[in-house]
């Protein structure tokens, strides 16, 4: 649910020349939170538009969320 009202948001407060109901920064892109969903992130966090082969290209558990990554282990 988090992942679509940050998509309408976007696209609603966003501008859209071409008229496609997609807000012009996010044609083609994905919505990164910066702060995963899966490791209990929501849209309060923060977002950034990233590529979908950058946002995609994470290591996965077997579950499917995203593996801790070492540089923030120590946090």
């Amino acid at each position: 649910m988090e992942r679509q009202r940050l998509r309408r948001k976007v696209d609603k407060n966003g501008k859209d020349a071409n008229g496609n109901g997609v807000a012009d920064k996010r044609e083609g892109k994905d919505l990164a939170h910066k702060k995963p969903l899966s490791k209990g992130g929501s849209n309060k966090n923060g977002y950034t538009v990233k590529s979908k082969s950058k946002n995609r290209s994470f290591k996965r558990n077997s579950d499917g969320s995203i593996k801790t990554r070492q540089y923030l282990a120590g946090r």
